[in-house]
């Protein structure tokens, strides 16, 4: 349990969280409303596996700049 709290904390998996509510908003918008279920759990799969997968390269690449950042 703490393992995965350390890769949620580092993933900010609350941000992801956050993005949701805009991405199913232009899911919406895109299909003229309700686009079905498979098509809301394709989107929230996308969404949840690029925002995680952008801020673990953004963690690794960038972590020399992170670690002269004064938090």
């Amino acid at each position: 349990m703490r393992r995965l709290r350390l890769y949620l904390e580092l993933l900010r998996f609350e941000h992801t969280l956050f993005a949701l509510p805009f991405a199913y908003g232009g899911m919406l918008l895109a299909a003229g409303g309700w686009p079905g279920g498979r098509t809301f759990l394709l989107v929230t799969l996308a969404m949840v596996g690029a925002r995680t997968m952008a801020m673990a390269l953004n963690r690794l690449i960038d972590w020399r700049i992170d670690a002269l950042n004064p938090r």
